[in-house]
C-alpha cells in the first residue's frame, strides 16, 4: 500500500481520535496527520498532540499483522512523543481499518 492509499483508506474509515491531532511520522517517507479536530486525514506535517515515529517498513509490518504494536514500541521501532493516551486510543481506531 502506498502512503496516498493509506491516507485515502484512513479518511474513509474516519481513522482519527475526535478532537485530537495525531501525526504518524515515517521519517524520510513523510508524515500523515490524523486530525480529529477537523475530521480529516492528510499528508500534513504540522503540530500534533501526539507524534508516532515509525519507519514505513515497520508500519507496513504492523498493518499486515506481522509486527505487534507493543512489540514495536518495546523494541524501539515505534516511538511516541506527546500524549501516550492518544497512542493507546489510536490502536483501536487502526484495528478497524484491518477489518
Amino acid at each position: 500500500m502506498t502512503k496516498q492509499e493509506l491516507v485515502a483508506r484512513m479518511q474513509e474509515g474516519n481513522a482519527w481520535i475526535p478532537g485530537k491531532r495525531v501525526k504518524l511520522d515515517f521519517g524520510s517517507e513523510g508524515a500523515i496527520m490524523l486530525d480529529g479536530a477537523a475530521g480529516a486525514v492528510s499528508e500534513e506535517a504540522g503540530d500534533a498532540d501526539t507524534t508516532i515515529k515509525i519507519n514505513w517498513d515497520d508500519w507496513q509490518a504492523m498493518a499486515g499483522g506481522q509486527l505487534d504494536g507493543m512489540t514495536a514500541f518495546m523494541t524501539g521501532k515505534l516511538k511516541v512523543e506527546g500524549d501516550m493516551g492518544n497512542a493507546m486510543q489510536l490502536q483501536g481506531v487502526l484495528a478497524k481499518l484491518r477489518g
